[in-house]
């Protein structure tokens, strides 16, 4: 992705873009296709010989979504709102290849490079401006500061329990009132002994037994850069993001009040799962929140606005693009698992038909495309990869309750959040709890609003 992003050389990019789209589509030993094929038969089978008219009704049956329409509907309808702005994307980019002189023809190859030009030419952004403001230890309490505003609870440093390596931080997390609720760890430094990537995790998970409530015990581990010499510990944008993204799975694992522990915090259908860490990110670069935290580290000036703005503005470009890569994956699992029982497919024959039938356009390629799409064929997202988008449109209402109110700290908001999503795990059917908290199903304006995307409706 670099090399496509910042090589100058155009017949050495489209050599890595159709190395890169090609992956176990060779013919070779390493082929896919007959393996997806296959795959995709036996799993129609299985839904077949169980009751159910294809995988996807199978999968889906214990989701949020319920059922193949109800997924469809969501990425059926944010792919009108999302085709357009790309089309539009590639048309500023083709002007940009124009107005260098090149009389060339946007390709797919030529997408991440040209985009990174037009970024740059529209928005003048450097995201490395924004690092100095965002020291580790004031992002951490600002977020403590926010969690507090919302749901009244502390977060107290512990010193006298055991930690498992010496970058290891523990806090005690405790009601307004002093009532223990729970510990959390917190491990933020990559290492060389640590995969890549952000989670949150559980060591004890929220239950009752005998009346009394066990408290959980939670985690959540990063792989930001530490401090270097005198210079303490700085986020990136992202990187504050990502930190409110698994503090808001933390709180879903702390805040926990069910009797179960399988049902407990973080055990919820995939679809549900990223709504209470989405969530949290909205709040990150909200006015008053910034106040908190983004302070210089060497001045103590709060980040001035005009470059958050900036940020907020770049980070709505391109979102055509990235959003049809994604959209276009999801209805190709989607497309795969509701293939019924008994009919034969070739891989890359069906997808290219299943873009077509939604009018893909030749710049853009499926995030990931069938012989690599390891989140539908080597992991548990088959039928599911829509997911992610689901939760997007879920965080996105969520959030614009808040805002609604006039007050992003509403107490009433903030209290019924709480009460009928944080604290009830996997008790109740996701959609009823999201209605009890909002009062409706949840809106996609509020996501397409946020993406940029709503000006094609």
């Amino acid at each position: 992705m670099p090399f496509l992003q910042y090589s100058e050389n155009r017949a050495l990019r489209e050599k890595m873009y159709h190395a890169y789209i090609n992956r176990g589509n060779n013919n070779d030993a390493n082929d896919n296709k007959k393996i997806i094929s296959r795959m995709v038969a036996l799993r129609a089978e299985k839904a077949g010989l169980l009751g159910y008219n294809s995988h996807a009704d199978f999968v889906l049956e214990e989701s949020m979504a319920k059922s193949p329409k109800e997924a469809y509907d969501l990425l059926n309808g944010l792919w009108d709102a999302a085709l357009p702005v790309a089309k539009q994307e590639a048309a500023d980019m083709q002007k940009m290849m124009d107005k260098e002189g090149r009389n060339e023809t946007l390709e797919a190859w030529d997408w991440s490079h040209y985009a990174d030009k037009v970024r740059k030419e529209r928005y003048n952004y450097d995201a490395e401006e924004l690092r100095p403001y965002f020291q580790l230890e004031n992002v951490k309490a600002g977020f403590f500061k926010v969690a507090n505003k919302l749901y009244g609870i502390t977060f107290t440093a512990l010193t006298d329990v055991p930690v498992y390596h010496k970058d290891v931080t523990a806090y005690q997390v405790k009601e307004a009132d002093g009532t223990h609720i729970g510990v959390i760890y917190m491990d933020f430094f990559t290492r060389s002994s640590k995969r890549g990537g952000a989670w949150m995790t559980s060591y004890a998970t929220q239950s009752y037994k005998d009346g009394k409530r066990v408290a959980p015990v939670v985690s959540i581990v990063c792989n930001f850069s530490g401090p270097n010499g005198d210079e303490p510990a700085l986020f990136t944008a992202d990187e504050v993001t990502t930190f409110y993204h698994e503090m808001g799975h933390a709180l879903h694992g702390l805040l926990s009040n069910v009797k179960y522990r399988s049902l407990a915090g973080t055990s919820v259908p995939r679809d549900f799962v990223e709504l209470p860490s989405q969530v949290m990110e909205h709040f990150a670069f909200e006015p008053e929140v910034l106040q908190f935290y983004a302070k210089h580290y060497k001045t103590g000036a709060i980040v001035p606005q005009e470059l958050i703005t900036k940020m907020k503005n770049a980070g709505k470009f391109n979102q055509g693009f990235e959003t049809v890569e994604y959209l276009a994956a999801s209805l190709l699992d989607m497309g795969f698992h509701t293939i019924p029982v008994g009919k034969e497919i070739g891989a890359i024959k069906f997808e290219t038909a299943e873009m077509n039938k939604y009018g893909l356009i030749r710049q853009i390629a499926p995030r990931y495309r069938s012989t690599y799409f390891q989140h539908i064929f080597a992991s548990g997202y088959s039928a599911g990869y829509y997911s992610y988008i689901w939760s997007a449109v879920l965080d996105s209402d969520a959030f614009a309750a808040f805002k609604e109110s006039g007050n992003i700290f509403n107490p009433e908001v903030a209290k019924s959040f709480r009460k009928n999503v944080l604290e009830k795990g996997g008790t109740i059917e996701p959609m009823d709890l999201y209605k009890a908290f909002r009062g409706k199903e949840p809106d996609m304006k509020h996501l397409l609003k946020d993406r940029g995307l709503n000006k094609a409706l």
